[in-house]
């Protein structure tokens, strides 16, 4: 396959090449996530939604794609040293199942608190934890220390060319499917946190079409893309509030993914704590998928209207990510219930 689009890539981390070169690697590894849609969400919208439920990939979130390209990328003896990576969860669960697989060792750097049900993905795999209070402790020197005292390989979980590149499969594979099924987008929104997945699937779309909008999505007070992008330079983001988008809390893009979602990204939206809730009861009852708050923000962005006035009619979003504890699926469902049911009987 060749690229469609002429852009910057020798200024880039990566180029198109390195993300077909990862769906190689990747090609019998990953679970299949098609396009899905629901006529209920089209008419709520009034778009027609195609969802990529990456929320139903290995690990329950697109961060294998990532992880696995990043550690079949490692030559034998890289792999014998075995890695150490930090993540609230769906990175570390990405490479601990990559190292499982691969037949790696690997050490997690994990917040304490971590949503349950992501410790016990990667405790299932094998890989050891070490925790740390995100507030007064670095992770990443926790990683860099364990690093340099048993000569791991520290995997970063976005600013890193063959994890952009592994992300950047999601974006592939949407491109592939529309042109196979007829379905013209207009648009796709991904969920932003470092940027590696924005910024793969930004560079994998654009090279297969140009007219094809990229959009991320955040959560408020976490808006330290669509500070940057506006602004055109990396800015982070200040005092943010709680959130329970765990999954997606960076506090300032990558070095490596920023300049590539500069190039690519057209703007980011950002969405309240109670939208995602909302989102996800939906998407629970029209789709029977659970999504994480932090993997469901593209949804929430449409559904609160932000491209209600946009030409942009058919949209893909990418649900990054289903790994939430059950008791953040039932404020959901208590939350909103009364007002999702009487949105919901009118079609």
């Amino acid at each position: 396959m060749s690229s469609a689009y002429s852009s910057p890539e020798e200024t880039l981390a990566i180029s198109f090449d390195d993300i077909l070169h990862a769906a190689d690697r990747l090609k019998g590894k990953t679970q299949p996530t098609p396009l899905i849609k629901s006529p209920v969400i089209d008419l709520m919208t009034g778009k027609d939604i195609w969802f990529k439920p990456e929320c139903t990939q290995k690990v329950g979130a697109f961060k294998y794609r990532g992880a696995y390209n990043r550690l079949s990328a490692m030559s034998a003896g890289e792999r014998a040293r075995g890695v150490v990576a930090y993540s609230s969860g769906n990175h570390a669960q990405g490479v601990s199942r990559a190292a499982k697989e691969l037949g790696m060792s690997a050490i997690i750097v994990m917040p304490s608190d971590a949503p349950t049900i992501k410790v016990s993905g990667v405790k299932r795999d094998g890989a050891e934890i070490v925790f740390y209070n995100r507030l007064t402790e670095s992770r990443e020197a926790l990683a860099e220390e364990i690093s340099q005292r048993d000569g791991r390989i520290v995997v970063p979980s976005f600013d890193d060319p063959h994890i952009i590149a592994g992300q950047g499969t999601t974006g592939l594979e949407i491109s592939i499917e529309a042109a196979t099924r007829g379905i013209e987008l207009d648009a796709v929104i991904v969920p932003m946190g470092g940027g590696g997945l924005c910024a793969g699937t930004a560079m994998a779309i654009k090279n297969q079409s140009q007219d094809i909008m990229i959009f991320g999505a955040e959560p408020e007070g976490y808006n330290d893309h669509q500070i940057s992008i506006r602004h055109g330079q990396r800015t982070a983001y200040v005092n943010p509030p709680k959130t329970i988008c765990d999954a997606i809390m960076t506090p300032i893009p990558g070095e490596l993914t920023f300049p590539i979602n500069k190039a690519y990204v057209s703007d980011v939206f950002c969405v309240t704590d109670e939208e995602c809730l909302m989102s996800m009861a939906i998407v629970k009852k029209e789709l029977d998928l659970i999504v994480e708050p932090g993997g469901i923000v593209g949804l929430a962005a449409i559904l609160k209207g932000e491209l209600s006035k946009s030409k942009c009619k058919s949209i893909c979003v990418v649900l990054s990510g289903g790994n939430v504890d059950a008791a953040v699926v039932d404020m959901a469902f208590d939350q909103f219930h009364g007002a999702f049911h009487s949105i919901i009987t009118k079609y």
